[in-house]
């Protein structure tokens, strides 16, 4: 007889990317379109040169093959705390993060921390699918607070207070989202802060793509309350930052208390983030402000020139929502999934895209665009091939 898989994890959606990348093998031989991939949210350009030059010279030294402290090493965790005071005007302490392998490592160690098994917690839908899979995989059940079209995935602070139960733990949100690239206003943010602090829950709030927010202005002034800690808990990401994609550079900012109990999982989990990483992402929150700020403005210019071609009258998909790596899509095909819609793109004009089902539940009618790896001359002839896409 066969070892079981666990119940639990077969219910657990299979990773959207990896299906829809499977789906290239059915595009036919005679399609005389090279391939527009918008599936994965990857910058295009590579880590800076003087970083990588960098970490050539350390990558000999025996030292760079060690273990961390868990927690990372004390040297980095302070250029990053100077970091947030730089953009956020104030941060957590040294003691009050934790280095983590990837964004997606660090919201699983966030939930471990906060939750056992029957909680809850709500979810802004449309949600980035790790996080339900996640959430699923560990017997917490999310609770999706729905998305309103005409809002533009701005979660309603009225919305979410109605679903708080006695089992909820937390409100996750992502600002800049994933999927739909809308950035939470700050004030919006400020609310739901208050909202978890009045009901003794956490607020989590995965920033991953905030160093893309136009203008660099501060997603939001939480850190400024000296009491930030007992109600809120960050995820963070660099390697969007500084196209370390690769190299899994997250962080998880939260009290000491939660860190210290945090660190519990850690040390089982991952041990540390690895030093080489973490040597890359002190180079640059040391030495590369301008080069983001470059980036920023640079997926700006892709971002607006994708949104201006994008909503030229006579597209049949509509351009529900978008920022700087996404584009959140209605498609026109009322009988059709997003999953359907989605594999005709890629076997009829070559365009790999992801359906918005995977992203929560009552969203068979959208897909997600990434042009995070899509170049600013290749966006029209991309925008053209939804534009002539037949939909009768």
């Amino acid at each position: 007889m066969k070892f079981a898989i666990s119940p639990q994890i077969r219910s657990v959606h299979f990773p959207p990317i990896s299906e829809v990348k499977g789906w290239l093998a059915e595009r036919p031989a005679d399609l005389d379109l090279p391939l527009v991939d918008l599936c994965q949210a990857i910058p295009d350009y590579p880590p800076a040169h003087e970083l990588t030059e960098h970490l050539k010279v350390l990558i000999d030294d025996p030292l760079v093959s060690k273990y961390s402290p868990d927690e990372g090493l004390p040297e980095v965790r302070e250029a990053i705390c100077a970091r947030y005071r730089r953009v956020y005007g104030a941060g957590p302490a040294p003691g009050e993060i934790c280095l983590t392998v990837g964004a997606s490592q660090s919201f699983w160690l966030a939930m471990v921390t906060l939750c056992t098994g029957g909680d809850e917690v709500i979810v802004q839908l449309p949600a980035y699918f790790d996080h339900p899979m996640a959430l699923q995989s560990l017997g917490i059940t999310p609770v999706f607070a729905p998305f309103i079209e005409e809002r533009g995935g701005i979660p309603s602070v009225e919305g979410i207070a109605a679903l708080i139960t006695q089992r909820t733990r937390a409100i996750l949100l992502v600002s800049p989202s994933n999927p739909t690239g809308a950035v939470i206003p700050p004030e919006t943010i400020d609310k739901l802060y208050r909202l978890a602090a009045r009901r003794g829950i956490a607020l989590v709030l995965d920033e991953t793509y905030s160093d893309f927010i136009a203008g660099g202005t501060a997603p939001h002034d939480l850190f400024n309350d000296p009491h930030w800690g007992d109600h809120f808990v960050q995820i963070m990401s660099f390697g969007k930052t500084y196209a370390l994609t690769g190299y899994r550079a997250g962080l998880l900012a939260a009290s000491g208390e939660f860190i210290h109990h945090a660190l519990k999982v850690q040390d089982t989990m991952v041990v540390c983030q690895p030093r080489l990483t973490q040597l890359a992402v002190q180079y640059g929150v040391e030495n590369l402000d301008d080069w983001v700020a470059a980036n920023r403005l640079m997926m700006k210019r892709r971002h607006d020139l994708f949104r201006s071609e994008f909503s030229l009258p006579g597209n049949p998909f509509q351009l529900v929502a978008s920022g700087a790596f996404f584009g959140w899509v209605r498609h026109p095909f009322r009988d059709l999934t997003g999953r359907e819609v989605a594999r005709r793109l890629v076997r009829e004009a070559g365009i790999l895209c992801l359906p918005g089902e995977v992203f929560g539940p009552a969203l068979e009618g959208y897909l997600r665009l990434a042009f995070g790896n899509i170049r600013s001359e290749e966006i029209p002839g991309a925008v053209e091939r939804f534009r002539q896409f037949p939909v009768d």
